[in-house]
């Protein structure tokens, strides 16, 4: 076993587990991935939740409780699911600590259906943060074109946000955007800048996949040719857009406030094709300042072979250019990858929390107690 996870937190890349479940709490395994894997963050979304409650494990006698008080299958999932961050987040607080809030943060997603409805999502927001009541939360809220004027507004009134479900590098900026608008509110209404804190979540391999069929339709040598470049490129580029922004006059005028800057986060990292190495995210996109929100399998693969090398986005800006205009070249439309995606990462978490809902139901009727 290399130390590579410690090389690569050297390195300032934060290590997430993008994974949650009460099992994991309750064994001792999340806090033993904090001590011997170099883990400080856990992020956590309706496609998560769904497989672990519907596994089963450690959810019965609060099922039991809740179908005993008769709530609706909305709130028990709101129970069931805070409770699971709130636990997370005390079993991560040391971090959170020694970090000076950096790190050491749990997130959890507004209820993926109402990604299209501002108000909804702000409204959600205040309400799951006051919920979980813990100084270590990170309240996803997808970027879609009614989550920017929400992220903004949450920002604004000094919770902590995770934007998610980020595709293109246009939204990307649209989102650092929404951030510094928020630090904005939030300063004119005299809040302390120091204790928000934001990462933005931009997806990877659903880039490369999405891209990599639309290149094996095409089967010619030259498509084959820039088969999985696509979303390291995309990523890279995101760095760069961060690296513009963080360092604007506009961004000064906060950081002399103690505003924390708003990190890039590489998710979607688990390698979905067996042609590419499988720690391909998490090698290849090292940079100071980042997060990378592993599922189990890539963080193990990166603790037993994973290569760090130092910094793998210096120096890779006009190439990763060039890797985007070949994809543009072979007829595959950039921004019609990136609006599908979004689309079906909206649509994929709404029928995640459509199903936990289904069999929660379920479960709240089998254990609700007979009358009489």
């Amino acid at each position: 076993m290399t130390d590579a996870l410690k090389r690569l937190s050297d390195e300032g890349v934060a290590i997430w587990l993008d994974d949650l479940s009460r099992k994991r709490i309750t064994s001792g395994n999340l806090a033993e991935l904090i001590d011997e894997q170099h883990v400080v963050g856990v992020t956590t979304n309706p496609s998560i939740f769904q497989k672990a409650i519907s596994s089963g494990d450690g959810y019965e006698q609060q099922l039991e409780d809740l179908a005993a008080r008769k709530v609706t299958v909305e709130e028990a999932i709101r129970m069931i699911t805070t409770a699971d961050v709130r636990d997370a987040a005390d079993i991560l607080r040391p971090v959170f600590d020694a970090t000076g809030g950096q790190d050491g943060r749990v997130s959890i997603e507004v209820d993926p259906r109402l990604a299209h409805n501002t108000k909804a999502t702000v409204a959600e927001a205040k309400q799951l943060a006051w919920l979980v009541d813990r100084p270590n939360t990170l309240i996803k809220i997808p970027a879609t074109k009614a989550g920017l004027p929400a992220i903004t507004e949450v920002i604004g009134r000094g919770i902590s946000v995770n934007v998610t479900l980020i595709f293109s590098l246009e939204r990307y900026r649209e989102v650092m955007d929404a951030y510094l608008a928020g630090l904005e509110k939030a300063k004119a209404a005299g809040l302390d800048l120091s204790k928000i804190h934001s990462v933005a979540s931009f997806f990877v391999s659903r880039v490369d996949t999405e891209i990599d069929k639309r290149i094996d339709k095409l089967g010619t040598d030259e498509a084959k040719a820039a088969r999985g470049k696509a979303g390291l490129a995309n990523a890279r580029l995101a760095y760069e857009a961060y690296e513009e922004v963080f360092s604007s006059d506009r961004w000064a005028a906060l950081d002399k406030a103690n505003a924390n800057k708003q990190r890039p986060l590489w998710a979607s990292t688990g390698v979905k094709d067996k042609a590419y190495k499988d720690t391909l995210y998490v090698d290849d996109l090292v940079a100071p300042g980042t997060v990378n929100t592993m599922p189990e399998a890539t963080l193990e693969a990166s603790a037993d072979h994973g290569q760090i090398t130092g910094n793998t986005i210096a120096g890779t800006y006009d190439q990763s250019r060039a890797e985007i205009a070949a994809v543009e070249k072979l007829g595959i439309s950039y921004d019609d990858v990136v609006q599908l995606l979004e689309d079906e990462g909206v649509e994929k978490f709404a029928s995640s929390w459509n199903d936990l809902l289904k069999s929660t139901e379920a479960e709240l009727k089998r254990l609700a107690p007979s009358e009489g």
